[in-house]
């Protein structure tokens, strides 16, 4: 089988939870240290290998294409003023990679921000990692390449990345229901069922969606035959489509080293910004002993 060489990055939501921050620029623009949420993405994607990457954007998401766009006035200046190690910065961004981007012109939902890449991907299975969520590794988290091993040796439609959460945790997720049979705790398993943001007690496991995919071309046939609520087709119901046309799903667990930080709203912004800054070579010492004083 052919091996995965594309990936689509969902950027296009409006990120009304962290207004006023998000006024004038994406929440995948927010800085989480040193670089902005969408560049950890993009880095992940570039150490599996995945270099032909699409942004599937939305209102003012220009600042997304200007961040990875080439800067030759920058290099320049940075060049005559002897700034190399900035200069060393901009080089390592995205290197080797191409950019290409559709807009999504009304926000309808994930799935069918997905949607969008069809044509992008043509007939080859293909990566979906979400623009506002960063997987935590040490160095690179791995589980991109664990996924896509997974697909090619099981060939399921959909290969998804699950984390175990604490019970209350999981009515903000899709959560899953492994098939008869598997064991969620191997490392991957099939499933038989998928429930958006279950009520409390309600949940089918304790292993939520964890904001990385991949895919074979049938979902965009299954985001097709799902019924939009509110007005939006959920990812997590394009997969439960999935499932009801009888097409194979498999999960890939985060192991407990990894962490993953969705950068939805305030709280969890805050945390993933300390998290990576306490963590930086140069700053995080002085951070640490600055909150030591100030708890």
């Amino acid at each position: 089988m052919a091996p995965i060489e594309k990936a689509v990055v969902p950027v296009a939501g409006l990120g009304t939870r962290m207004l006023p921050a998000t006024k004038s620029q994406p929440k995948e623009m927010l800085p989480v240290g040193r670089k902005p949420v969408v560049q950890y993405v993009v880095e992940e994607l570039a150490h599996q290998g995945l270099k032909d990457v699409l942004f599937v954007t939305g209102w003012k998401k220009r600042a997304i294409e200007d961040h990875f766009d080439e800067s030759p006035e920058l290099v320049e200046r940075l060049t005559g003023r002897r700034q190399w190690e900035l200069l060393d910065v901009l080089n390592t961004q995205a290197p080797g990679m191409n950019f290409y981007y559709v807009r999504q012109r009304t926000p309808k939902g994930l799935g069918d921000a997905v949607a969008h890449a069809r044509r992008f991907v043509g007939k080859e299975q293909f990566v979906v990692a979400l623009g506002d969520a960063i997987i935590y590794g040490e160095a690179y988290s791995d589980l991109l390449r664990r996924m896509m091993d997974v697909h090619l040796r099981y060939g399921p439609a959909a290969t998804v990345a699950v984390e175990r959460l604490e019970e209350e945790e999981l009515r903000m997720y899709g959560v899953v229901q492994p098939a008869d049979g598997e064991d969620p705790e191997a490392g991957d398993f099939a499933i038989s069922d998928i429930v958006e943001k279950p009520p409390a007690g309600e949940a089918p496991s304790l292993f939520a969606v964890a904001a990385r995919y991949v895919f074979d071309p049938v979902i965009f046939q299954a985001i097709e035959r799902t019924p939009p609520v509110h007005g939006e087709v959920g990812l997590s119901h394009a997969i439960r489509t999935l499932l009801k046309m009888g097409a194979p799903v498999r999960c890939v667990a985060l192991r407990p080293e990894e962490r993953r930080f969705d950068i939805g709203n305030f709280g969890s912004y805050f945390r993933a910004f300390l998290f990576f800054a306490l963590r930086d070579p140069e700053y995080g010492p002085s951070l640490r002993a600055f909150l030591r004083e100030e708890i």
